[in-house]
């Protein structure tokens, strides 16, 4: 089937009831996505299924609509697991337009907020749950909740929570919801921790690959600018002056580092807000809020955080530091073009980073333009020095502190 032909479909051919679809037509879903058109009728056929798609390709209506029907049509509890709080209650906004007019109760397990108002929506027997593992588990291992009810299982992102270490969470979940459960687990990759889970706890699971794992988006331009670490926050500047009616989303790769350029972009006369794990919940939940309406231009974002930034109005990212993984690249960019608009993802490196990006463009399968700004001096391609063997390291070491006793401290 061609791109053309899944989206030549209608969300009448894929065996949604009627009430469903009255409310998806009130709320302007006529055409589905390739996701929703592939993964909908096996999904309302109780089938397992693995999704592999990036953010904005509408995977959550893929998995929300043939869940709410199933639930309906039963007396089982959904369960949605999800890496972070705002993706959690990204999750809970979508849902809830479809669900809420059909009387769908729903319950929202994260960290941040207090636990007791948590357990008193799971009290009031919701038909779904949407928790961050770190919580769910917490509120498993003291007794206040169980997954006796749970009939459907969904991984949202789960690439993503496997890398902030959720493993453990996730496998506990698994192993204990009933066995009859359907699974549906998506992925932006495909790592192999992530297949292993498949194979061990799914049943004969349909596989929807809607982009090759890792790519990027065809609707987003991209390039990356070399720049030594002084000159990027005059590049930064340079660049929303360019870009200076784009809504744009920065990502820096530490909480400090977000606070920092937030700070000095205000300083310079933007309209810009920050989200990262310093931010108590109430904050970040403000600070999203007034993003998506309007109130502020620009957010400045770690990877954690980002997570369910979900703002169709993104038509520029910049990566003002490289990611940890070159998987984290395909996540963040994806938050623009999203369902099929244009986007524009703009990236820093440090001429030391040439590998980095080397292992970006093996990746996502193309090469990235490399541009410099006119603005600013040509940066020199640092050399990369030769790693060092171990017992190199040990003798410069113990050569150069022998009789002192120990190693020095490292400065953190």
């Amino acid at each position: 089937m061609t791109k053309k032909e899944q989206f030549a479909g209608h969300f009448h051919d894929l065996g949604i009831a009627e009430n469903i679809l009255s409310i998806l037509t009130k709320n302007g879903f006529d055409t589905p996505t390739p996701i929703q058109y592939q993964l909908i009728p096996g999904a309302l056929d109780g089938k397992d299924a693995v999704g592999i798609a990036q953010t904005g390709t509408g995977k959550t209506l893929a998995f929300g609509i043939p869940m709410i029907q199933r639930l309906m049509q039963s007396k089982k509890q959904g369960l949605i697991l999800v890496p972070t709080r705002e993706l959690a209650l990204q999750v809970e906004q979508a849902l809830k337009q479809i669900g809420t007019p059909l009387g769908l109760r729903y319950a929202v397990v994260i960290g941040g907020v207090p636990q007791y108002r948590q357990v008193k929506e799971l009290k009031r027997d919701p038909h779904v749950v949407i928790a961050t593992p770190g919580r769910l588990d917490d509120l498993m291992k003291r007794g206040l909740y169980a997954l006796s009810r749970v009939g459907i299982v969904i991984l949202d992102e789960a690439d993503r929570m496997l890398d902030v270490g959720f493993l453990p969470q996730i496998r506990r979940v698994l192993q204990t919801a009933p066995k009859d459960r359907q699974t549906m687990l998506f992925s932006a990759t495909m790592p192999k921790t992530i297949s292993v889970l498949a194979g061990e706890f799914m049943k004969t699971p349909l596989r929807i690959e809607v982009a090759p794992q890792g790519t990027s988006a065809e609707n987003i331009e991209q390039e990356v600018f070399i720049v030594s670490k002084g000159n990027k926050m005059r590049l930064l500047g340079l660049l929303l002056k360019e870009y200076r009616d784009d809504v744009t989303l920065i990502f820096s790769r530490t909480k400090h580092g977000a606070s920092r350029i937030a700070r000095d972009l205000r300083n310079l006369g933007h309209s810009a807000t920050e989200i990262h794990s310093n931010r108590s919940q109430p904050q970040r939940k403000a600070a999203l809020e007034g993003f998506r309406e309007g109130k502020f231009r620009i957010m400045v974002a770690t990877d954690i955080a980002a997570r369910g930034i979900d703002v169709k109005e993104i038509s520029l990212v910049i990566n003002f530091d490289l990611p940890d993984n070159a998987e984290d690249y395909v996540h963040r960019i994806g938050r623009t073009g999203r369902i099929g608009r244009h986007g524009k993802a703009i990236t820093f490196a440090m001429p030391s980073q040439r590998a980095d990006l080397k292992k970006i463009e093996l990746l996502i399968r193309k090469s990235l333009p490399i541009l410099s700004h006119p603005s600013l001096p040509k940066e020199k391609e640092e050399p990369i020095a030769p790693k060092r063997s171990h017992a190199q390291g040990r003798n410069r070491f113990s050569k150069s502190y022998r009789g002192r006793g120990s190693f020095p401290r490292r400065r953190r």
